[in-house]
C-alpha cells in the first residue's frame, strides 16, 4: 500500500482544491452586492444614509429638526417619478399645498441629495415625514452616485392624492436642487411645476433666517 494515499485524504484535498478555486473566481457581481449591501450607513456604525428628493434637498429646511445632518453626495433614483400630492385629499398641512413623493415608473428617474445623519436623527425625521401618522413609509432605495450605488432610506407617500405645491414649497425644493448642483435640465423641470399660487405663511418662514 506504500504510496497509495486512502479516499478520505483524496476526498479532503479535492474539497480543499475546489475551495480555493470557487473562492479565487467570485463573480463580480458578488462584489456590487458587498457594496450595495453596505446600506444605510456611511463609514461608522452609528449614522444612516437618507436620499432626500423634496424639501429636505434643501440643508436649512433638513437641519431644522435634523442638525445632524451632513451632504453625502447627490444621487439618481432610476424607475421611479417626482410627484407631488396629499396622503387625503383636502387636508391641510404645514405647507398649504401638496408635497413631494417618489412613485414607481418605469424609465424615469428622480434625482436627489444623499445625506448621513445620526442615528439620534432617526425618530426626528420619522416624524417629520409623518410616518406615525401613515402618511409615508420609510423605503430602502438603490441610488445611483459618483461613488457607486448606495442603498439609502428615503420615504413614500401612502394613499396619494395628486395635488399641486405651495408656491413656498416649490421654491424650497428647487433653492435645494441648487445648492446641492442637481443638473439643470432637472432643475428646469422642477422650476417648470405648477402651483396652487397660495400666498399665505408657511415653513419657509422658519427656513429664511437660517439661511446664509
Amino acid at each position: 500500500m506504500t504510496g497509495v494515499k486512502s479516499a478520505p485524504f483524496v476526498n479532503r484535498l479535492v474539497c480543499s482544491q475546489v475551495f480555493f478555486l470557487l473562492c479565487s473566481i467570485v463573480p463580480s457581481s458578488w462584489q456590487s452586492s458587498v457594496q450595495i449591501n453596505q446600506t444605510m450607513s456611511d463609514d461608522t456604525n452609528d449614522r444612516f444614509m437618507y436620499f432626500a428628493f423634496g424639501s429636505n434637498l434643501l440643508k436649512e429646511r433638513l437641519q431644522l429638526a435634523n442638525p445632524s445632518a451632513t451632504f453625502f453626495t447627490t444621487g439618481r433614483l432610476k424607475d421611479y417619478e417626482l410627484s407631488f400630492g396629499l396622503w387625503e385629499e383636502h387636508v391641510d398641512n404645514s405647507w398649504h399645498g401638496g408635497v413631494a413623493t417618489i412613485r414607481s415608473h418605469p424609465g424615469r428617474e428622480v434625482w436627489g441629495v444623499i445625506w448621513t445623519l445620526s442615528n439620534a436623527n432617526l425618530n426626528s425625521l420619522d416624524r417629520q415625514e409623518g410616518v406615525g401618522q401613515g402618511q409615508y413609509s420609510p423605503l430602502e432605495v438603490s441610488v445611483e452616485t459618483d461613488k457607486g450605488m448606495r442603498l439609502c432610506r428615503t420615504y413614500q407617500m401612502n394613499n396619494f392624492h395628486p395635488c399641486p405645491p405651495s408656491p413656498q414649497y416649490k421654491e424650497v425644493v428647487c433653492l435645494g436642487a441648487e445648492q446641492n448642483g442637481l443638473p439643470v435640465e432637472y432643475l428646469k423641470k422642477l422650476e417648470a411645476v405648477q402651483t396652487n399660487n397660495y400666498s399665505g405663511p408657511s415653513i419657509l418662514d422658519q427656513i429664511r433666517p437660517t439661511m446664509k
